[in-house]
């Protein structure tokens, strides 16, 4: 402030500080004003504490409708996802091969690529994923398997030549990139995508493949592909005007070990998956996550992936976004890829795993500061655009860490504060109101296990009294989602604000 007021430029890193502090500057100032102003009504007037209480009841009214909103948008995208299923996609990739207009690309010259980043993860994981991009209902000659694993990692670089003996002939190519961590990167999968997304470019040359025709996926050592995954992305592709600068979103489901974890992990895990879900019906809202597929062409002309961060898949969004502006497309693609929920060694370590799992995903608050030096330097966007994206990108943290402890604990702030308070009518009035809003907007759980039940069908060997107790471990979800979200969260904004960097951590899955 000293060095503005004197006219004197900060520097760069001065500039980089202040925009990290401000995420959780803004949090904890959104979380600390409603006990300030408790306590100033309460030293004035203490009758007048009826207006934060009739602003928790505003605030629950605007989650019940919230979470409504977001119920019907994850039962239309489970509508959505069950008809995508019932297609045959190859066989309308053929119907395409005649029926598409002279300059659009044809299905049999689409080449899918996966890049799979690993480290230390075990051969039958690894092996899974493989055999599902083997089984791929698509042709041999089109698809191609990238591994990454670090010059480090022995036991990787085994584990990939073990899969090439099984699996090679399977693929038109089997490539395995070794990273040899090169100095100043942020060691994690970003910096892993950074290395081999040249490399897989340089192979693709040297196979003469189009980088226009030639699909890339991102894909995590864990997840599996629906069967008709790289078949319906051909067809979306070959369809789609902006198919050059348009990245596909599958809809991430954690059911490969979702029955063998403990029941709070499998509540985030059917939480993280319904928000995706949610995601899908609202594109302008849609952010790439964990795994995604877009040409070669867009990846080169973006730059890959940034070495330096531990949030790859927004990073890489706004990468694209001021690379192309308002021809970016984040579609939604209505079919499922298979992934693991974290399962560490113990009990204790598994729930670690999935608090150290949520707080690296919410390290995304550096893109606040990276957007904030950006966004005003690209008037080729639309302003509108630009201030709706970063408008979302500030909400979504900020509400993420704040919005859930101000539900739980806004109602009950006046009564806190003040004893009399709490024995008047207003508070009794207000406090019932608060209670009945928030219970009904829990009902809603209700029709998220239908979806669930559809979307993760329990184990065939289970009673029908352990299905049904898996059901309700989903009302359990306020109370988890506040210690195994809501705190990592503030955690990763607060650890920002000072200046205390999180470093990667692979989450554990046994």
């Amino acid at each position: 402030m000293i060095a503005l007021l004197r006219g004197t430029p900060l520097s760069d890193h001065a500039q980089q500080r202040l925009l990290e502090i401000v995420p959780g500057a803004l949090t904890w100032f959104v979380l600390l004003v409603p006990v300030l102003t408790a306590f100033a009504i309460r030293l004035n007037d203490p009758s007048q504490l009826w207006i934060l209480g009739v602003g928790a009841v505003v605030l629950d009214l605007y989650w019940f409708a919230r979470t409504t909103y977001t119920v019907r948008c994850v039962r239309r995208s489970l509508r959505d996802l069950e008809v995508t299923q019932a297609i045959d996609w190859w066989e309308r990739c053929q119907e395409l091969e005649v029926a598409l207009d002279a300059g659009a690309p044809r299905p049999s010259q689409v080449v899918h690529c996966a890049l799979i980043p690993t480290y230390t993860e075990r051969y039958e994981l690894l092996r899974a994923t493989v055999e599902a991009l083997a089984n791929q209902n698509y042709p041999q000659h089109l698809r191609v398997c990238a591994i990454i694993t670090r010059v480090t990692d022995h036991g990787g670089i085994e584990n990939v030549e073990r899969l090439r003996e099984e699996f090679g002939d399977r693929f038109r190519a089997f490539i395995h990139v070794k990273d040899p961590l090169l100095p100043g990167i942020v060691v994690g999968k970003s910096a892993a995508m950074s290395y081999g997304g040249p490399v897989l470019k340089h192979a693709c040359d040297e196979m003469g493949l189009d980088p226009k025709t030639t699909i890339v996926t991102d894909l995590d050592s864990d997840f599996r592909p629906h069967p008709q995954y790289f078949a319906y992305i051909t067809a979306q592709f070959c369809t789609a005007q902006n198919r050059l600068t348009s990245i596909w979103q599958p809809v991430p489901v954690f059911l490969n070990n979702l029955w063998r974890v403990p029941a709070a992990v499998r509540v985030m895990a059917t939480a993280a998956t319904q928000w995706q879900m949610f995601l899908h019906q609202n594109p302008h809202r849609l952010v790439m996550f964990s795994s995604y597929s877009m040409s070669l062409h867009l990846l080169d002309n973006v730059g890959y992936w940034d070495s330096d961060v531990i949030p790859e898949d927004s990073r890489f969004f706004w990468k694209c976004f001021f690379r192309y502006g308002a021809a970016l497309r984040v579609r939604p693609a209505f079919l499922t890829v298979l992934g693991d929920a974290p399962k560490a060694r113990d009990y204790g370590s598994t729930h670690r795993s999935q608090y150290n799992q949520i707080k690296r995903w919410a390290w995304g608050a550096t893109d606040i500061p990276y957007v904030s030096t950006r966004i005003l330097r690209h008037p080729e966007i639309p302003g509108k655009l630009r201030a709706r994206r970063f408008s979302l990108l500030i909400f979504n943290h900020v509400t993420w860490a704040t919005l859930p402890l101000l539900l739980f604990f806004g109602g009950a702030l006046p009564a806190f504060i003040d004893l009399d308070y709490s024995l008047s009518t207003a508070a009794t009035v207000i406090g019932y109101t608060t209670a009945g809003i928030l219970t009904i907007t829990l009902l809603n759980t209700l029709l998220l296990i239908q979806v669930d039940r559809r979307l993760s069908p329990k184990p065939s060997t289970w009673s029908w009294w352990r299905r049904r107790w898996a059901d309700v471990q989903l009302f359990l979800y306020p109370i988890v989602g506040l210690a195994l979200s809501v705190i990592p969260a503030l955690e990763a904004q607060t650890r920002l604000m000072f200046g205390a960097y999180l470093e990667y951590r692979v989450t554990e899955k046994e």
